[in-house]
């Protein structure tokens, strides 16, 4: 038989065994050889190089291993996000089907059939069922009610001076207006200033109003009216104001039937204006004479107006304010600003501006129907020698002082 033997080697020489015994001798060829201290690991250098190029393959192994893993979950990571994305963005049905049956939440009751038993149905002959209504008389009711026209805005001019009766003529015309229904815009128009006593009592009418101010120097008294009206038109041409125009001196008295007539017309309208003569001792009756609502004729009574070719008085007629701003829309032959002319004798001032309104009477409009009534009137009662206290304040009282008996 063969027999193996293993020599130890020299770190497990001195170990104790479990049992207490020591180790045994050796006595090998090699052994002495390791003693000697003259024996020296063969190529020392080679067994160095051989772990350091085994240590750099294993590092360079394990890195090389960790960015393919890093890759790959990167391309992973990516790959499943635009899969995502896709499938995100492709359409798997239409919204109609989407609204109509996955979020209904509307009650569908399932038919219930329902047999009623002829003997047991109580027959009443005093038994009478009303008519049911189901609030379809309501509903027609509620749309009468809300289906409305709108008004035309009505654009009230008035121009104004100081004077004595100035402030009871203001407040009269603005409880007047007060009473017209809306929309209603009332133009106050002053020479050189506002007044801080026309603002007040503007302010305290409740009316829409706009107080203007007309810069133009006049030294005759009688152009003061034309540049104040002029003054109005020239803001509603710029602002562009769209309602009918009348020009309502404040001396004057109006019915609250005219305001109201004033939606009614289109383009231009007019109607019979009672006048007291400057004598005070007659009536005068100047306007259109009507044949329902086309003006066919005019009244006139004073020799001197009979040459004009339109017999109104200032206040007896009313006109669309797009005419002045909109010329296309009337088939204005110029569009020349419409405005009202100092340079012709009074009295003339009417036919002249008109004249640029109308061409002639088949583009008037009477109002009321055949021009029938009277409703305002044009009285002189200004009271010319008289001076209006500053703020409508008397500073001092009475002078003459009655005792109490």
């Amino acid at each position: 038989m063969a027999s193996i033997r293993r020599t130890l080697s020299p770190a497990y020489q001195d170990r104790p065994y479990q049992n207490g015994g020591t180790s045994f001798p050796v006595s090998s060829p090699s052994q002495k050889l390791l003693s000697n201290g003259k024996f020296s690991p063969p190529l020392p250098f080679f067994s160095s190089y051989g772990v350091g190029v085994r240590r750099l393959v294993a590092g360079a192994f394990i890195q090389k291993y960790s960015r393919k893993v890093w890759r790959r979950s990167a391309y992973r990571c990516i790959a499943f996000f635009l899969l995502g994305f896709l499938l995100g963005m492709s359409p798997f049905g239409e919204v109609d089907d989407i609204k109509s049956q996955d979020f209904s939440f509307e009650i569908k009751l399932s038919p219930v059939n329902v047999k009623l038993d002829p003997e047991s149905v109580v027959k009443r002959k005093d038994f009478v069922l009303d008519t049911v209504n189901l609030g379809v008389e309501l509903q027609s009711k509620t749309k009468e009610r809300f289906s409305f026209i709108p008004k035309k805005q009505i654009i009230v001019v008035t121009p104004t001076y100081n004077r004595a009766l100035q402030a009871f003529y203001l407040n009269r015309m603005g409880q007047v207006l007060r009473l017209v229904p809306p929309p209603i815009l009332w133009m106050v128009v002053e020479m050189n200033v506002a007044s801080m006593e026309t603002a007040d009592i503007l302010r305290k009418t409740g009316v829409m109003y706009r107080h203007i101010v007309c810069t133009k120097n006049s030294t005759n008294i009688k152009d003061r009216g034309v540049h104040q009206r002029n003054a109005a038109l020239e803001h509603i041409e710029h602002h562009k104001l769209d309602g009918i125009v009348y020009f309502a001196d404040d001396d004057n008295i109006y019915s609250l039937e005219l305001f109201e007539s004033l939606r009614d017309i289109s383009r231009f309208g007019s109607w019979p204006v009672a006048m007291l003569a400057q004598s005070k001792n007659k009536a005068i009756l100047e306007g259109p004479v009507c044949n329902g609502s086309q003006v066919i004729g005019w009244h006139t009574n004073e020799k001197s107006k009979r040459l004009r070719r339109f017999h109104v008085d200032m206040s007896g007629f009313a006109f669309n304010s797009t005419i002045l701003w909109d010329p296309k829309r009337w088939r204005r032959p110029t569009s020349v600003p419409i405005r009202q002319l100092d340079t012709v004798k009074e009295g003339f001032q009417e036919t002249t501006f008109i004249e640029q309104l109308v061409e002639d009477e088949s583009q008037m409009e009477g109002a009321p129907a055949s021009c029938s009534r009277i409703m305002n009137w044009h009285l002189h009662l200004e009271a010319r020698n008289l001076i209006y206290p500053q703020g409508w304040l008397l500073q001092k009282n009475l002078e003459v002082i009655l005792p109490i008996k």
